[in-house]
Parts: C-alpha cells; structure tokens; sequence
C-alpha cells in the first residue's frame, strides 16, 4: 500500500519530528487507523515533503519521525500561476468552486463581496470563514494529490482587488461582453507568468464593478451563448486554461 499524504503546517515540525492534533490527529488514528510504523508523506504550505514513519500515538496527539525531506516551494505543472477571483456565491457553491478548482491546479483564489452578491461575510465572521475555506483547499489538495495548497484571501470589494493585482493577464468572465470571447484572447497568445480572472455571483457583474476591472487592466471576455452558472463558468475557466497552457 502506498504511503498516505497528509497536509501539514511547517510549525508542526522541530527536531526531526512532526507532532499534531485536532482534526489530523482524528483523521489518521481514529478514521484511517493508523499506527506506529505506518508510513505516511507529509506535504507543508510551503510545497515542501516531508517522509516519515508514525512514531508514537497518544491520546489527543500524534507523532511522526521525519526521515527524508524535500524542500520547496516548487511549481506544479506547467502552466502559468492561475487566480481565481471569485465574487461570493450563495450557501455551499464556494465549497465547490475551491474544491474543483484546487483539483484543477488554481494557485490561490481571491473571494470578494460582489455588488450583486447575496451572500454577505459580517467582520465578526471573517475569521472563521477564511479558516473554513482554506481548510477546504487544504483537504482538496491532500486528496488530489497536490504538493502545495492554493491559499484563500477575502477582500470586501472588487475595489480592494486592484490595489493587490500584479498579475500579467486579467480577465474578466462579463456576461455583458459581446464581441470579445474568451477563445478570441487566447488564440495565438504567448502565456504569461500569471493570470488571474474575475468572475461575478449569479447576479452577474454591476457595469460599475466591470467598468472598474476594466481600469485597472482586466479584459472582458465571454464563455459564448450559454449563461453558465458562477460555480460552473469557474471550473469551466479553470479547464480551459490548463488545457490551453498545455497543463491538461
């Protein structure tokens, strides 16, 4: 049986070992069964892998003795550095969106409170949030077998997005867009180091916030005639992307 991977943060190891609790400590003990001896691969935030053989399991906490590391960060696959900026969506729609587009190799996703979005995140909230969602990317990553973790950061608009964007293409998923499909862009284009693509919530983008991408270099582009809904135009972005970078 192969080894099984595990998602880990970096601070949980010192002096050769690897200790943790919580909810790996659940997961490796009491769901998966596993005890000393058993080897398992452990993958940090910083793309770094970690062998190692389960070296004592007490109560609460785990312990795993490290045996042969490779340090990152590397690149996974070949294609540009991909963000998925993502306006926020209703009820557990954002659990897919970065559950399918982990799996699809997105390097991190921008979250952001979309004119039109339903969906709301109170101050009191964003922490529990932020955590929940990079969980869900921690474990998406685990489970497809990823070396690095796409991290997840919330902006409260797409005005804050702009102060933070360096990325060489930008686009913007506009159902407004009529000329300009996604397919005219990437036609013939030399990829770039990294993309990043906005994508509006089932309202749609506001003109404003369109109007808004479009000052600070994003091109609006179109998916074609179909109305796709936001959970699927961004794990439809995403294939086609990788697909066209030669990553798929």
């Amino acid at each position: 049986m192969s080894s099984r991977r595990f998602i880990i943060s970096s601070r949980s190891i010192r002096n050769g070992y690897a200790s943790f609790d919580g909810e790996l400590f659940n997961h490796i003990v009491r769901v998966l069964r596993l005890s000393p001896g058993d080897t398992v691969i452990l993958v940090d935030e910083k793309g770094s892998e970690h062998s190692g053989v389960i070296d004592q399991v007490a109560k609460e906490w785990v312990a795993v003795k490290i045996v042969q590391s490779s340090f990152g960060p590397t690149q996974e696959g070949h294609g540009p550095r991909i963000t998925i900026c993502q306006a926020l969506p209703k009820g557990e729609k954002i659990d897919l969106i970065l559950q399918k587009g982990t799996e699809l190799g997105a390097h991190d996703f921008w979250l952001f409170g979309g004119r039109r979005s339903v969906a709301r995140v109170r101050d009191d909230q964003l922490d529990s949030k932020l955590s929940r969602w990079n969980r869900i990317t921690a474990e998406a990553a685990r489970q497809c077998g990823r070396r690095t973790v796409p991290a997840v950061q919330w902006f409260p608009t797409a005005v804050e997005i702009s102060d933070s964007v360096t990325h060489d293409l930008r686009l913007i998923l506009w159902e407004g867009e009529r000329d300009t499909r996604l397919k005219d862009v990437l036609s013939g284009i030399s990829f770039p180091a990294s993309i990043i693509v906005s994508i509006g919530p089932e309202g749609g983008f506001d003109p404003l916030e369109a109007r808004h991408f479009a000052k600070h270099g994003f091109q609006s582009v179109s998916l074609g005639s179909r109305i796709l809904r936001t959970e699927t135009a961004a794990i439809a972005i995403m294939a086609i992307l990788q697909y066209t970078c030669d990553d798929i």
